[in-house]
């Protein structure tokens, strides 16, 4: 499909991989879509600015930059600041067009549907899009594509002037006549309000009063405060809508002198926040910030998970909203002739981000094009995936490696491992349900095809092993879908998230891993070079090992995705577990658990855990997993205790013997073993004999943290 990209200050048309339907997902085949000028304009300018003025800019940048560099070593993160720059990134946030595919769970649409939808980084311009339930809205019989597509925009005014809260008859300033503006003027004076237009720009403020402003003012040719005291008695507005975007303070403080007494100022753009007290404070003045789209926006739950807010307590959720916006352009209470000005196709959209650039001409609104779908919407949803991105030869005598997943730590470890690796693997196929990052990432490191459907490469004669880094749920299904295709299988910790996963997967082994694809899941600390110093010492051992080990896990918020399916002892604590069943090399004989009883909602029991495991052979391990520990103290550290003899290991980076003589290993970034592993694999792969972690091994570990959890 078509795709509008951003890369170093330009937009440009890429052929990508068309996104599948996801779980409460709606498919839409893409008619028009909106630029939104000031946010998106924005946003382009930052991509021309080279890393040091973006972290002038964005000192936050800096301390997140340091965080990687701590967590995947220097090179490793220039690369993937690298990609990222020249990958681009995708652009847009309101689009309208007919549905082509229901995801499970969606209630309310059927195929055929013409619909709008809103969302940043999912209503791109694209000619397919992917939206969560709750950000599609039906279009009203008889509203025009062009005019539908604006709904994102509707939405954000409309949630301003709901802030605003006016009655009929009262008084509203609105300072900038731009798309949000001349909205916010027509919602105003649809609801009886009356309208006051402030703006530089002369030809604006002319549309605003045919719009309907009673009044229009240019702050730079008239006293705006004079002017507004002057029309209303001696007053001042009830209350002033910001929807500008300036850098300056100035218009902000004007905004306020422009108010009466206990009235309000609605902050729906952009502003220099030098606020001087003396604007608000002898007047008793309100300061409201308006967000995006209205109640709903950036929760989770509400957004990605559909769990709509019932209708009796918040009567205007941003889906609301928006379905309002619709609805007044349908019955014609609100207009876009005046605002709408240009039309491109998709493949233009360079020459139509362009026309921003003309400052004798600039457009209000620009709309893009993609031509409406014919009668044949069930072939719409098998549209082609599948992208060449690289028609180089395919390398047999490599392991070819198709990632499935290209999340956070597959791109920051796992890819750059492959391509230090190249004499051994080669990345084929890259598969990521956003075709935008599949392709990005393909690109950057070379594959040969890139996709958003996992059948297009499960059956591929050139894949050797499937690289699976998606989220945990998904594990066991995949890994299980390539081993019956008969593909080597590296899986993400966790194997599985449920008992019944996990027994599909013994039954295709059926306790016999003879001439059947090699699994391996990515428990990775037993291959770092700090865990096999330590075994060379504790295979000598006469007694049982006394273990302890200790992960300062770090607090995540409790609604974030990593507390559901398992949590993070099935997620996480399962690489400690494989690390102490390494140590010992037996059968877990019994296992003990306590979690800590939180006082108060901010921390959870389900990541503060102390587990206890009795191996058969006499050992011990105690493992320490916890979200409450400051983050100034190392993440891991591991004690490990036999024959009046201790190893202390810190972080992967440092370790130390008391009794005994042990490798003086240390390193600045922790070195997990994650590269190691994947030599471990390749030899077991190119050699045969034994798989690197043996299957009643992984087996027993994913069944520890089930019982834990």
């Amino acid at each position: 499909m078509q795709q509008a990209i951003v890369k170093k200050g330009k937009v440009i048309n890429e052929t990508i991989p068309a996104p599948l339907t996801r779980n409460g997902g709606i498919l839409i085949k893409v008619v028009n879509s909106c630029i939104s000028a000031g946010t998106e304009m924005s946003n382009i300018d930052v991509t021309k600015k080279s890393l040091i003025q973006l972290a002038l800019d964005q000192p936050e940048l800096v301390k997140q930059g340091l965080g990687m560099i701590q967590q995947y070593g220097i090179k490793k993160t220039m690369q993937r600041i690298k990609g990222q720059k020249e990958g681009g990134k995708p652009i847009g946030y309101s689009a309208s067009g007919v549905v082509i595919g229901l995801g499970q769970g969606v209630s309310g649409f059927k195929i055929g549907d013409k619909v709008a939808a809103a969302g940043a980084g999912i209503a791109n311009h694209a000619e397919f899009i992917d939206v969560p339930q709750n950000l599609v809205m039906k279009m009203p019989d008889g509203l025009d594509f062009k005019e539908a597509s604006t709904v994102t925009l509707g939405g954000i005014a409309m949630q301003g002037v709901r802030r605003a809260d006016l009655r009929f008859g009262e008084t509203a300033v609105v300072v900038g006549a731009g798309i949000l503006g001349l909205l916010s003027v027509q919602m105003l004076k649809v609801s009886g309000v009356r309208v006051i237009a402030v703006d530089i720009d002369n030809k604006r403020l002319s549309i605003a009063k045919e719009l309907g402003a009673e009044l229009t003012i240019n702050p730079a040719q008239e006293d705006q405060v004079k002017l507004i005291t002057n029309h209303t008695d001696g007053y001042g507005a009830d209350a002033v809508l910001f929807t500008a975007a300036t850098a300056s303070s100035g218009p902000l403080s004007d905004a306020f002198k422009s108010c009466k007494r206990k009235g309000r100022v609605v902050l729906v753009g952009v502003s220099g926040m030098e606020i001087k007290r003396g604007d608000m404070y002898a007047k008793e003045l309100d300061f409201l910030i308006s967000t995006s789209y209205g109640p709903g926006r950036y929760d989770n739950n509400y957004e990605e998970k559909g769990l709509d807010y019932p209708f009796s307590y918040v009567r205007w959720t941003e889906n609301r909203n928006m379905t309002e916006y619709l609805r007044l352009l349908g019955s014609g209470e609100i207009t876009l002739d005046r605002i709408i000005e240009k039309t491109f196709p998709i493949e233009n959209v360079e020459e139509a981000y362009n026309t921003y650039h003309d400052k004798e001409n600039k457009p209000l609104m620009v709309i893009l094009e993609y031509g409406e779908p014919s009668d044949e919407l069930a072939a719409l949803l098998h549209h082609p995936r599948k992208v060449i991105v690289n028609n180089k030869k395919v390398d047999h005598d490599k392991i070819n490696v198709a990632l499935i997943g290209a999340g956070s730590f597959a791109t920051g470890m796992h890819l750059p491992n492959l391509n230090d690796l190249s004499d051994k693997y080669n990345l084929y196929a890259v598969v990521n349900r956003t075709g935008h990052k599949a392709k990005a990432l393909g690109t950057q490191f070379g594959a040969n095809v890139v996709t958003s459907n996992v059948e297009d490469i499960i059956n591929d004669k050139n894949v050797d092993l499937a690289l699976i880094c998606t989220r945990h749920d998904s594990h066991a299904e995949l890994a299980l879908k390539f081993l019956e295709a008969g593909k080597h299988v590296f899986v993400e910790k966790p194997l599985s998230t449920t008992q019944q996963g996990l027994d599909k997967i013994k039954e295709f082994y059926a306790n016999e891993t003879k001439d059947k694809p090699v699994l391996m899941p990515g428990f990775n600390r037993r291959f770092s070079k700090y865990a096999n110093e330590i075994k060379k010492h504790t295979d000598k051992r006469i007694n049982p090992l006394f273990i302890q080990y200790r992960m300062n896990a770090g607090y995540i918020p409790l609604d974030h995705w990593v507390h559901e399916d398992g949590g993070r002892i099935v997620g996480e604590a399962c690489h400690i577990i494989d690390l102490m069943t390494y140590f010992t090399g037996s059968e877990v004989e019994s296992i003990s658990y306590e979690k800590l009883n939180p006082k108060t909602g901010y921390f959870s029991s389900s990541d503060n855990v102390a587990i206890v495991l009795k191996y058969k052979d006499g050992s011990v391990c105690n493992i320490h997993y916890f979200a409450n520990g400051s983050k100034q103290l190392p993440k891991e550290q591991m004690e490990v205790h036999f024959d009046e003899k201790s190893i202390l290991m810190t972080d992967y980076k440092k370790l130390e013997g008391f009794g005994i003589k042990v490798e003086n290993i240390t390193s600045t970034a922790s070195q997990k073993g994650q590269k190691e592993e994947l030599i471990a694999l390749y030899k077991s792969l190119k050699e045969g004999g034994a798989w690197p972690i043996e299957f009643w091994d992984m087996i027993q570990t994913t069944e520890i943290s089930f019982a834990v959890v």
